[in-house]
């Protein structure tokens, strides 16, 4: 006999809030999608849309070139 499991569904915060465009000099936003390593959390697991994604990636890349967010954390792990 197979288990059913029943999962959350996860809300993409960015449809919930209304947002057109993902800016890049939003840190404190950017930041909560990085792993401590400084990985990008993936969607399946921060729960984001496919378009969000792809826009909070490339805020990410752009954040990082200009040396707002770091590419590696500091702490030796």
């Amino acid at each position: 006999m197979a288990k059913s499991y029943s999962y959350k569904k996860r809300i993409c915060r960015f449809k919930e809030s209304g947002v057109k465009y993902i800016d890049y000099m939003d840190e404190k936003r950017l930041a909560r999608f990085l792993t401590e390593s400084g990985k990008i959390i993936p969607r399946r697991v921060s729960g984001t849309s496919t378009r969000y994604q792809r826009m909070l990636a490339k805020a990410i890349k752009r954040a990082r070139h200009l040396a707002l967010l770091p590419y590696v954390s500091d702490n030796p792990s």
